[in-house]
């Protein structure tokens, strides 16, 4: 978009996109520790309140995705108005 617009975007628009990208890898890393801690769990027996705080953990993660989602929706729908 920097491209078309023949100058550069608002610092807004790469901050948001970096938010974005954190938020994915943070869900990917909780997703991991999930897996991890429930392939432990049947060799071990059940730890549910570890396990409670996995699940938390992951779903804090995605609702801050989903939060980071619809603001980089905005600000690259914005950013396409400009262009």
């Amino acid at each position: 978009m920097e491209r078309l617009h023949s100058s550069p975007l608002h610092a807004n628009i790469s901050t948001a996109l970096d938010k974005h990208l954190e938020s994915i890898r943070v869900v990917q890393a909780r997703r991991k520790d999930e897996i991890v801690h429930a392939s432990s769990r049947q060799r071990h027996g059940p730890p549910r309140c570890q396990d409670e705080r996995v699940v938390l953990a992951l779903a804090a993660a995605l609702r801050a995705l989903c939060l980071a989602t619809r603001k980089v929706r905005t600000v690259l729908w914005c950013a396409f108005q400009m262009t």
